[in-house]
């Protein structure tokens, strides 16, 4: 791992592969770190070519904290008032490209997942000529008005936070249970190998409060999207319960040319079986863009 400044902050990332290979600048959801993305799933786009990028968004981790911004009131953001964000997702954006500007790389394919992939949709508005495609996955242009959770997603996501690394462990395998996806088996071990590295380098829930501010204050992103034009690569589980299956739809209705992979049996989170055509379909995506 590294520390770079960016965007005026400090980023943790790390990278993987030949840096001759394809860049992918992958971005991960809310409350996430850069090792909850699963360490053989970078291997396998390693193996792929790809040369891969990834960090600690801002809030989490081992990047800056914005502990001193205090907790935003969410109730009076969901009554409308935005002034409660003391960042959007346009930030975080700005904060991925400064990490592509500081290791020296103009271009990339941009990957993300869940708010991730919100992050991703505002990067490719923001930075067109940065974007060499763009991959949206499990996310949504919109929360609040396409792509809402289930009642028991959103349940699941509004427990108080656990204390203690055990109780915290606990608490995302019950998470993942609910949100994960019900025509794949549920991979415990890995949620729970995930959930202890995510404890030990900084579980912040303080940050994921703020995290969700930007998600709900940062307006619709359709209208950007629709003035883009790039390969774009748009996935999405039709048994989604957190960000249900509308929100993939309405990104790529908003995307000119898009693809849209709509997986059966997927839910919230990114099934190994899957991995080989996910990867196939990228591929062919940066190749359609290289031609």
């Amino acid at each position: 791992m590294a520390t770079t400044a960016a965007n005026g902050i400090d980023l943790a990332y790390e990278v993987f592969g030949d840096q001759s290979g394809e860049p992918v600048l992958m971005i991960h959801g809310l409350g996430a770190q850069y090792t909850d993305f699963d360490q053989d799933f970078l291997s396998e786009m390693v193996k792929a070519g790809y040369f891969v990028i990834v960090f600690d968004n801002r809030d989490q981790g081992e990047s800056t904290w914005f502990d001193a911004a205090g907790i935003p009131d969410m109730g009076a953001i969901l009554m409308g008032d935005v002034s409660q964000a003391p960042y959007l997702l346009s930030d975080m954006a700005a904060d991925a490209k400064g990490l592509l500007n500081a290791l020296g790389i103009e271009k990339a394919h941009i990957f993300g997942v869940s708010m991730g992939g919100m992050i991703a949709q505002q990067f490719a508005i923001d930075f067109p000529d940065a974007t060499k495609t763009l991959t949206s996955i499990m996310s949504t242009p919109d929360p609040t008005s396409v792509g809402q959770p289930t009642a028991a997603a959103l349940e699941a996501l509004l427990q108080p936070p656990a204390s203690g690394k055990e109780n915290v462990i606990e608490q995302s395998i019950a998470t993942a249970r609910v949100i994960g996806s019900p025509g794949f088996p549920f991979d415990e071990v890995g949620v729970r190998r995930r959930a202890a590295v995510h404890f030990d380098r900084g579980n912040h829930p303080e940050g994921t409060t703020r995290q969700t501010a930007a998600i709900f204050c940062s307006p619709d992103r359709r209208p950007g999207l629709r003035e883009l034009s790039l390969p774009a690569l748009v996935v999405h589980g039709s048994d989604d319960p957190l960000v249900t299956l509308p929100g993939g739809e309405a990104t790529a209705e908003a995307l000119r040319g898009s693809t849209l992979w709509v997986i059966p049996g997927m839910g919230h989170d990114l099934p190994v079986a899957l991995w080989p055509e996910l990867i196939s379909r990228h591929q062919a995506m940066v190749a359609s863009a290289q031609s």
